[in-house]
């Protein structure tokens, strides 16, 4: 048989490696590797387990330990603490308590008793399945090329096709102790075989060397990426294009204007974030003739499912007519009937004892010729839910390539989403954070107080898009701020205020990456100093080019989206206690910032019966850090005080009320109070953090 090898996973065991390491340490090793590919498995999704050999801590003798992924890893990061350790002789006593399926839930609720050596790492559902093999060395994985053949209708006439007897197959059983029984039993009567596909699940495999358990695996996953290969050559996928793309640009152009609509409809009790991807295996499925057929099935592996919803919302529209001002007046209509759609899917379903109904809005949307946008609590979420539902469009390709494609079914599926276990789980998540599904673009975002700030709302949960004109500056921020809160977190965008269609751009860009704006910082700023003889109009031009009218650009903007979520929004001006205060030498920095102040109230106005609140944050003399004071503006002023620049920092603070010096965090803090439901009830309102000055007391 003959096959594209580029398409088959690599076997990446190194011995020399593995054999420095300890059993514990090649667990972690097997793990890290298996999930370093996301065709083996999805993000977060399967498990591996090692049955070691240790002492035990209070007899001393050796005893058999199970070590397996813990609830809520990923193979791909997962680390020793990320394990669960369980005495095995306890896991098997398990047995005698059983009380069969309709009481497996409470099986659960014993496995902490089997824990070994105290460890806190709490042991998932899937621990029976791993403990129950009689094998040392067991992997589960979701491989996409495995899942496709198991979500086939005929999946069982399949497996034996590829695999013979080498590999078995099992019917569909939700992960509990009643499967890791059934895997146990297939085992036993099946000792040669080196694995098992279980139907519209995964894959298990095993051995007894951590580096064959590997190894079956990968040989297993290739085997069937092979097999797919050759049978699906030539055919096109989904039933063939129906329709085609339009080009990069023109999808995000889309994505820009629909992303915020959709994210306000969906919001209306907790914001969302979006996340937008069109990837070529996301335009071939959402371009096909089958796009809606397949779509309304859903998806089958439960960790696609419970992370994807029971299906997709697709969004009608005809890239060969595009009329996308239509799309977002249908919009509101297509939410409502997915929801109502949702609701009805709950009551046929529901159980006695079921929790109540959840959030029933889509995560997943599918438009022809434009991608797919994701919507969930954070954007670490929306970007893996994506992922996942990548990984169930390429398990569609493979099933209806070769058989017909089958989904859960419905009754299944609700059984996993409003599992008990499941709520459970959920209402141990901790409370969100303040600002948690919020966006924050921050104007001057490379400097002192636009760094601070992003940090301070980062840390209460909210997504930023960092905008500066200088990219280098951009960039250590960036750099700096995602190492700190994660790359999800935080965006960067080159935003030079005074140019409208940086503007413009700017915040589409913000709008496709995260779905829409909830924050506005506006701190892009200068300093200028020169007595009024001696201000060129040039330098005048350029105080009101940025300081006003790049404040009215941005503030325009961050208005056209937060009136399209309809969700509210919020406006956070960087003045100046210059603004308000007579400053010796300054004219035209002092009079740009006066118009900022009051551009702020105008806004407040306009913006009030939006819930679009405005607020303005004064500063002084925040030398610490500040673009603003490494350059000529730092040696006018000292000019301007007839003293040295080593000076002007205590100068500051001697001249305010309070002898304090004022620091890019304390504006920052300042920011985030206005940011904040905090300060719910305000708006049109001035903060001044100067220290005290009384000629900056407002009037």
């Amino acid at each position: 048989m003959s096959h594209d090898t580029s398409k088959l996973l690599k076997n990446l065991w190194d011995d020399a490696k593995a054999a420095a390491m300890s059993e514990p340490e090649r667990l972690v090793y097997r793990s890290n590797l298996l999930g370093s590919d996301k065709r083996v498995t999805n993000y977060g999704g399967g498990n591996t387990s090692s049955k070691v050999t240790l002492k035990d801590p209070l007899t001393g003798e050796d005893v058999e330990v199970l070590w397996v992924k813990g609830s809520g890893g990923d193979v791909g990061t997962i680390k020793l603490d990320g394990f669960a350790t369980l005495y095995m002789d306890k896991l098997r006593a398990l047995k005698g308590l059983y009380r069969g399926p309709d009481h497996e839930d409470e099986m659960v609720g014993y496995l902490p008793h089997a824990t070994f050596n105290l460890n806190p790492r709490a042991a998932s559902i899937d621990t029976p399945l791993h403990a129950y093999v009689p094998r040392q060395f067991v992997d589960h994985m979701h491989p996409d090329a495995l899942i496709a053949i198991a979500a086939a209708v005929d999946s069982k006439a399949l497996t034996q096709e590829i695999f013979g007897d080498e590999i078995g197959w099992l019917p569909w059983r939700r992960p509990g102790f009643e499967l890791g029984l059934w895997l146990e039993k297939f085992c036993v009567e099946n000792p040669d075989a080196r694995g098992v596909v279980l139907e519209s699940h995964g894959l298990f495999t095993w051995g007894d060397t951590p580096k064959e358990c590997y190894t079956t695996t990968i040989e297993t996953i290739n085997k069937a990426i092979a097999w797919l290969d050759e049978r699906t050559a030539g055919k096109p996928s989904f039933g063939g294009a129906a329709t085609s793309s339009f080009n990069a640009e023109k999808r995000r152009e889309v994505a820009a204007k629909l992303m915020p609509h959709i994210r306000g409809f969906v919001s209306a009790e907790r914001h969302k974030v979006g996340h937008f991807d069109d990837s070529d295996a996301v335009l071939e499925f959402v371009n096909s003739k089958d796009l809606r057929p397949l779509a309304a099935l859903g998806t089958s592996c439960p960790d696609h499912f419970l992370r994807t919803k029971i299906r997709p919302l697709v969004i009608e529209f005809d890239p060969a007519h595009p009329d996308v001002d239509a799309v977002v007046a249908q919009l509101e209509a297509d939410i409502a009937a997915y929801r109502e759609d949702y609701a009805a899917y709950y009551e046929r379903c529901k159980r006695d004892n079921s929790p109540a109904i959840r959030d029933p809005n889509a995560v997943v949307y599918l438009m022809p010729g434009v991608g797919m946008f994701t919507f969930a609590n954070d954007k670490a979420t929306a970007r893996v839910s994506a992922e996942f539902y990548i990984n169930a469009i390429n398990v569609m390709r493979g099933a209806s390539g070769v058989s017909t494609y089958q989904g859960l079914p419905e009754q299944e599926a609700f059984d996993i989403e409003y599992w008990l276990l499941e709520e459970a789980k959920l209402q141990r998540m901790p409370k969100p954070k303040s600002l948690a599904g919020r966006v924050s673009l921050v104007t001057g975002g490379a400097g002192g107080i636009g760094r601070a700030t992003a940090a301070r709302v980062l840390a209460e949960g909210s997504c930023v898009v960092l905008a500066d004109i200088d990219e280098t500056a951009l960039g250590s921020a960036q750099e700096e701020l995602s190492a700190r809160f994660g790359a999800d977190m935080v965006r960067s965008v080159r935003i030079d205020v005074t140019d409208e269609a940086q503007v413009l751009s700017g915040f589409a860009s913000a709008a496709v990456e995260f779905g829409g704006l909830d924050i506005l910082v506006s701190n892009a700023g200068l300093a200028s100093s020169a007595p009024i003889e001696e201000t060129s109009l040039d330098l005048w031009n350029k105080n009101m080019d940025i300081l006003s009218t790049g404040y009215f650009l941005v503030s325009r903007e961050a208005f056209k989206l937060f009136k399209a979520q309809k969700v509210g929004g919020n406006v956070i001006f960087v003045a100046s206690k210059n603004g308000l205060a007579a400053s010796p030498n300054a004219s035209a920095y002092c009079t740009a910032k006066a118009a900022e102040i009051h551009l702020a109230r105008c806004l407040a106005l306009e913006g009030a019966t939006d819930q679009i609140r405005v607020n303005t944050v004064n500063p002084d003399a925040v030398l610490r850090g500040s673009k603003i004071w490494t350059g000529e503006w730092k040696q006018q002023r000292a000019d301007a005080y007839k003293m040295s620049t080593d000076d002007l920092e205590e100068h500051y603070r001697q001249r305010s009320m309070l002898k304090r010096s004022v620091f890019p965090e304390d504006i920052a803090e300042a920011i985030y109070f206005f940011a904040s439901e905090r300060s719910a009830k305000s708006t049109g309102n001035i903060l001044n953090v100067d220290a005290g000055n009384a000629q900056a007391f407002t009037r």
